[in-house]
């Protein structure tokens, strides 16, 4: 596929979502390196707007360059956002009521500490769709035992015993200290994720250096 045949289909997917609002942006295609530049209304579309790309065949990687502009009626004072942030927080049951939040001209910095990854995850997920919320950023520390080797390499197989698309003989496995960094192919956008996310199961484990490359073949 060209470059220019996978920005069409990019493009494609952009405008067939109708989660995403796609009249200002911009794609780009070299090598199946995909860049998205312009704006979106909410970082909720711009999150929606990074799925599609990858789900589209011949992509290896996304820049997301979107900027989020909100509407005139949609921004509020930061009092009030990060008011409703933690309201949000506190209703869902993931989120430890260890986590703070705190705003800055539409930014939310997540602070404090979780268990595991999820809850963290989780709470990036619920800020991020938080109306007026302009960009998150995760400072939530994670807690935890330290991780072994045996710990990641089990919960990698019992996800590809879960998913029959996971392929996991192609990824390599190293663990140091509270990191786990992946190595090697997989075949899609949805392998890769199971894969980060199994060694995000393991517990203590804090970082996760995702190098795995996603191969058509």
């Amino acid at each position: 596929m060209t470059n220019e045949e996978l920005e069409v289909q990019v493009a494609d997917e952009l405008f067939w979502d109708p989660k995403i609002d796609d009249r200002a942006v911009a794609v780009s295609a070299d090598g199946g390196i995909v860049t998205l530049r312009g704006t979106v209304g909410s970082l909720r579309q711009k999150r929606e707007a990074r799925k599609a790309a990858e789900r589209v065949y011949g992509v290896v990687e996304v820049v997301n360059d979107l900027d989020v502009r909100l509407l005139t009626e949609h921004r509020r004072k930061d009092a009030d956002l990060r008011g409703d942030v933690l309201q949000a927080l506190m209703l869902d049951a993931l989120v430890p009521s260890t986590v703070d939040a705190q705003v800055k001209d539409g930014h939310v910095t997540l602070t404090g500490t979780a268990e595991w990854h999820y809850q963290r995850d989780e709470a990036e997920f619920v800020a991020g769709n938080i109306l007026g919320v302009t960009g998150v950023q995760n400072d939530v520390t994670i807690l935890g035992p330290l991780p072994s080797t045996g710990d990641v390499d089990d919960s990698i197989q019992r996800a590809l015993r879960r998913d029959a698309k996971l392929d996991a003989q192609g990824i390599t496995v190293e663990t140091i200290g509270h990191t786990v960094k992946l190595t090697g192919d997989v075949r899609s956008w949805a392998e890769r994720d199971a894969a980060v996310a199994a060694a995000w199961a393991a517990p203590g484990v804090k970082n996760v250096n995702d190098r795995l490359i996603v191969s058509y073949y």
